[in-house]
């Protein structure tokens, strides 16, 4: 699943494509795709120009005026900037057909992703956007909100840390990393967090973030072909799909578990 890196990533190529573009014709393939009905969100967005397209941590806000339409990419969504006359593949379940003979279509092999239209003035106000917590490189994410966030939290960190409520736009690959860097295990109760780990955690969450985007993502390959971004944040992983590989702090075996379903990675050597 796209990340919040990925999605700025992604967001920053499509605004070079499709900006200033006017949309012909909407076409949904596939209705389930659209949260609040696919016959209002094909008649409102006709004939409206992208003047702007902005992202909130997992989600992509693409803006027409004074309507917006969110955009959530779930496990396999992905957008292709392509020609008109391009054959239509099987898993495309929205064409927006611009004004340069291109398309903009959206890709999903399982269906799992969802857009919504909105009033621009009313996106701070979306269910599905007010209820987000702070970004990683927000000022608001202070040690003080961090730890009044976990203070009765008794879940483990890591399961914490992919709570959106919390802090927004991070993923499972995202946590691992922080949670290494961080020198912190992944099941820890979030409650037992102290002062200097929460702040360890929101530098190293900022941190590396801002050098996912720099460098292009670590899971932006699978939109290579379309966008013309190749991703190389894989490259710096320190611990997530390193399982048996030598730890880079101290040598030891990077281990891991299944926790909440999803995949942990760590040292058990330096994270206590």
């Amino acid at each position: 699943m796209p990340e919040i890196a990925e999605i700025r990533v992604v967001a920053k190529a499509l605004r070079s494509q499709i900006l200033k573009k006017r949309i012909k014709k909407v076409n949904v393939l596939y209705s389930r795709i659209i949260l609040n009905g696919s016959d209002e969100f094909m008649k409102k967005l006709q004939g409206r120009e992208f003047t702007g397209l902005d992202t909130n941590g997992k989600w992509l806000i693409f803006e027409l005026g004074d309507y917006s339409f969110l955009s959530h990419l779930r496990m396999e969504g992905k957008y292709f900037y392509v020609k008109h006359d391009e054959p239509i593949e099987k898993h495309t379940h929205v064409i927006f057909e611009l004004d340069d003979g291109m398309d903009l279509r959206y890709n999903d092999v399982r269906k799992f992703g969802r857009m919504e239209l909105v009033k621009t003035g009313e996106i701070e106000e979306n269910p599905s956007i007010k209820k987000l917590g702070y970004e990683p490189d927000d000022e608001r994410l202070t040690v003080e909100y961090l730890l009044d966030k976990l203070k009765k939290d008794k879940r483990p960190i890591k399961s914490t840390l992919l709570d959106q409520t919390i802090i927004n736009g991070l993923g499972n690959i995202y946590a691992n990393e922080v949670l290494f860097a961080s020198e912190v295990f992944p099941t820890r109760e979030a409650y037992t967090i102290t002062k200097d780990e929460a702040k360890k955690i929101i530098m190293n969450a900022k941190a590396i973030i801002l050098k996912s985007v720099e460098v292009g993502g670590s899971t932006i390959r699978s939109y290579t072909s379309s966008l013309g971004v190749i991703g190389h944040y894989q490259d710096y992983l320190k611990v997530h799909g390193k399982e048996k590989a030598h730890c880079s702090k101290c040598g030891h075996e990077i281990l891991k578990m299944k926790l909440d379903g999803r995949s942990a990675y760590y040292c058990d050597n330096c994270q206590k």
